[in-house]
């Protein structure tokens, strides 16, 4: 598969764009050759197609320039190929309210649009992803663990758990990232309790753990990652904040230290710190950093396993 098959998987399957509707473009310049494919492939279909260049974001979750938000609004389609993530922006979710269909795609490459988790069989994706889901619904409590040292619990009573399964975007006011293939939720402020060893991703791929501390719902203590720390603290004590639970689904994704497609390896979970309120949360802070944790076991309610050692519990 070419960098330009992928972009008309993109824009023809997952978006489903139409003759002459408009399509917007965010990119900056290390992403730009994928920002050309998209482009292009709506182009090919008939679409008003226009692209906007913008300096890279200096984290995930930063707000884009103003004028490019009000662009937004004025969409159609919307796909978001840029070094770091539009997704936990205000201007994102203003768009899906205005009606636009959205994809984000963070720190997406060359490879991952021609290899990687865009090749997974999304229809068996979206089958797991199903039942899982009913699984999920009304649960109110989540114990995580693995065998080097992370023991935490969260409370996700009264959330909404959102799955991200097929990367399908057809309906107005839509949003999905592509690739996908994680159900995620935004657990209740304050409930997270425990520690969290995060082995396989913070931003980069790892070498060495990384360990955080949470008390009551946020970050006391982040070892082994100054990077993200510092990130983190950059917005203040919200940065702090344990703003999302989430579990991977699509079996065709690896960890490749890009959070893209890391988060949706299947087996394994990831916890993310900083803003929420995109997703059900109320915390908004600019800031949204997800860290992957291999090979946990997940129990809901203190009964109720459904992955045990990164392996999925039938």
């Amino acid at each position: 598969m070419t960098l330009m098959d992928g972009a008309k998987i993109a824009v023809e399957t997952c978006m489903g764009v139409k003759k002459r509707e408009v399509v917007l473009i965010i990119t900056d310049p290390e992403r730009r050759n994928i920002a050309e494919a998209l482009y292009a492939a709506s182009h090919d279909v008939g679409a008003k197609a226009l692209m906007i260049q913008m300096q890279p974001r200096s984290r995930h979750g930063e707000e884009p320039p103003e004028i490019v938000a009000e662009a937004m609004k004025k969409a159609d389609v919307i796909f978001a190929p840029t070094t770091y993530s539009l997704s936990h922006t205000q201007a994102r979710k203003k768009a899906n309210r205005a009606g636009a269909r959205i994809a984000t795609m963070p720190g997406i490459t060359t490879d991952m649009m021609s290899n990687g988790g865009m090749t997974a069989d999304f229809n068996k994706v979206a089958r797991m992803m199903k039942r899982l889901s009913k699984i999920l619904k009304n649960t109110k409590k989540v114990h995580i663990t693995t065998e080097l040292g992370t023991d935490l619990t969260l409370s996700t009573e009264g959330r909404k758990w959102i799955a991200d399964d097929t990367g399908i975007c057809h309906k107005k006011g839509s949003f999905t990232n592509l690739p996908a293939g994680e159900i995620f939720i935004a657990p209740k402020e304050g409930t997270a309790n425990g520690v969290v060893v995060i082995d396989g991703a913070f931003q980069d791929k790892l070498d060495t753990p990384a360990r955080v501390t949470i008390q009551d719902g946020m970050a006391v203590d982040i070892i082994r990652a100054l990077k993200i720390r510092n990130m983190l603290d950059e917005v203040g004590k919200k940065g702090r904040n344990v703003a999302e639970f989430g579990i991977g689904m699509n079996p065709a994704a690896k960890i490749i230290g890009n959070v893209l497609e890391d988060e949706k390896k299947l087996g394994t979970i990831h916890i993310a710190f900083g803003d929420n309120s995109t997703y059900g949360g109320t915390v908004k802070c600019g800031v949204h950093i997800d860290g992957i944790v291999l090979k946990p076991t997940v129990v809901l309610d203190d009964k109720k396993t459904i992955l045990k050692k990164g392996e999925m519990v039938e």
